[in-house]
């Protein structure tokens, strides 16, 4: 199944070898692809390359590591990344509506109430959100 984010893509999740789990607002799918060509397949269906959004990133919040992406302007669809052991996640930006700090990690609350713990430090998901209100400032104030 190929797949292009949406405004309703909530989260892209490692999901079993060369797979991936895809959260929406209404729905979840299991897609044959890896997170990292989900995000990479729906930057060129926006019209441009992943590499060329990371290095678009680059200039503009002049960062090097776990750059967000804007994978399509016109949606306001912004997606960052979150290396949980050996597995890179990416989380939309625009569809966390909070997040809060637990003993093993983070508690992620999505627009539509959906919550998801993530095992990663605090420090480092609020990092990746100011990274990303960085990006997303900085590019349409341009």
């Amino acid at each position: 199944m190929e797949y292009e984010i949406n405004s309703d893509t909530l989260a892209i999740i490692p999901y079993q070898k060369g797979k991936s789990k895809i959260l929406e607002l209404n729905d979840e799918y299991i897609v044959d692809l890896t997170p990292y060509q989900v995000i990479e397949n729906s930057c060129s269906y926006y019209g441009s390359s992943l590499n060329g959004r990371i290095k678009g990133s680059k200039n503009i919040i002049g960062s090097y590591y776990k750059l967000p992406v804007i994978v399509s302007e016109r949606n306001n669809i912004v997606f960052f990344p979150l290396k949980k052991g050996n597995c890179w996640w990416w989380i939309n930006f625009n569809s966390v509506k909070y997040f809060e700090k637990t003993s093993n990690g983070v508690l992620v609350s999505f627009k539509n109430e959906l919550k998801k713990y993530i095992s990663v430090s605090y420090t480092i998901f609020n990092n990746q959100m100011l990274k990303c209100s960085r990006l997303w400032l900085v590019y349409t104030t341009r």
